[in-house]
């Protein structure tokens, strides 16, 4: 059966959220994908979200380097979230760290769990 994007469910602005996670299985990022970034992931094995505030598409590392190749592409039971494994070149985060997830909140307390990484 081949796979149709318009089979998603998007919110209203036509979007979907995509988690990235590491073939480690470290969660990395969430980010947004609309039909056509959907596509083009597909197509390229380039991960490519949709950037909100700058209204266009995204190839992650296109600009900094930081890459995600596609290793596989999956949806969940509801049709409504993507998870994308993807092999990291570098850090995730634009903050430089290798994960978006790098705050976690400890009795009440926020708690830093990672430095940015010094690039050189």
């Amino acid at each position: 059966m081949s796979f149709d994007p318009s089979s998603l469910v998007y919110n209203d602005q036509g979007l979907i959220p995509a988690i990235a996670q590491a073939e480690s299985g470290e969660v990395m990022m969430m980010a947004w994908m609309n039909a056509e970034a959907v596509e083009k992931t597909l197509a390229t094995a380039r991960v490519t979200y949709w950037s909100r505030s700058r209204q266009a598409f995204w190839i992650k590392g296109e600009s900094s380097g930081h890459t995600q190749a596609l290793i596989d592409f999956r949806v969940d039971c509801d049709r409504d979230c993507l998870l994308m494994i993807v092999r990291q070149e570098g850090p995730a985060c634009h903050t430089n760290r290798r994960s978006c997830f790098y705050t976690s909140v400890q009795d009440g307390v926020e708690v830093e769990l990672m430095a940015p990484e010094i690039s050189d």
